[in-house]
């Protein structure tokens, strides 16, 4: 039987969702929990997608097989008894044999906050504390360059190697929250740093570091990715993927 999770974690002791050697990682604690649950039999969990070390999730989806016979809610709660109080599972159904959790998936929604005010140590792993004023309308105006259909290459990992760098953003904002900034993307999918890169283009668009019509220039000349800055890991969340 193939079943669908949605869960939650706290990525700041984590060094990201997929597993590697020699790490704690998301998805190895996933596979642990299901081995045991799964009458000792390795159990491959296929994630939505990768997030990097030290990022969130509000939520995560996730497919796997498993052939015991348990209900939904028996398999839930035998999950979270087995999963470290950083991971938590919130939902899960059967789905088709066909189903796939990373290529079915039609949307992400990534958000990432920002601390401009004054330095907050109970927040610093989950709000990016940077702790000094931006010209958030200047920031409003450039984000919406990324809206649409755009090779991205520019503002992925340097060692992202992919036949595709395409990807389409639905829709951005810019939110303020007393002196937080949080930024939303909606896109079909995100390439390795991303959001991050994004948001530390902006973060260098508010400082005045680049002008607010810099976007569309990096987009389309390579020399100018060296001015795209990946910003810290902390402030981002994977909010929801829709199928």
């Amino acid at each position: 039987m193939r079943y669908l999770i949605k869960f939650s974690y706290d990525g700041t002791n984590f060094n990201g969702y997929q597993k590697q050697p020699s790490c704690r990682c998301v998805e190895s604690e996933l596979e642990n929990a299901l081995y045991h649950i799964n009458d000792h039999k390795p159990t491959k969990v296929v994630g939505a997608g990768r997030t990097d070390r030290g990022v969130h999730a509000i939520c995560q989806s996730a497919h796997f097989d498993i052939t015991v016979d348990i209900s939904l809610y028996k398999l839930k709660c035998a999950l979270n008894s087995l999963l470290p109080p950083d991971i938590h599972v919130f939902a899960v159904q059967t789905v088709d044999a066909s189903f796939h959790a990373r290529y079915m998936v039609k949307s992400k929604i990534y958000r990432y906050i920002l601390n401009c005010g004054e330095y907050n140590p109970l927040e610093r792993n989950y709000v990016y504390q940077y702790c000094r004023s931006l010209d958030v309308e200047k920031m409003k105006i450039a984000i919406q360059d990324f809206v649409g259909i755009h090779d991205f290459k520019n503002f992925a990992s340097a060692e992202t190697v992919k036949d595709n760098y395409v990807r389409e953003i639905f829709n951005v904002s810019i939110e303020e929250d007393d002196n937080k900034l949080i930024f939303t993307f909606v896109g079909t999918g995100f390439l390795k740093y991303q959001v991050r890169n994004m948001v530390g283009t902006l973060v260098k668009i508010g400082n005045g570091k680049l002008g607010v019509d810099c976007i569309q220039k990096i987009f389309s000349e390579d020399s100018l990715r060296k001015h795209v800055m990946t910003i810290k890991s902390e402030g981002l969340y994977l909010v929801d993927i829709q199928y």
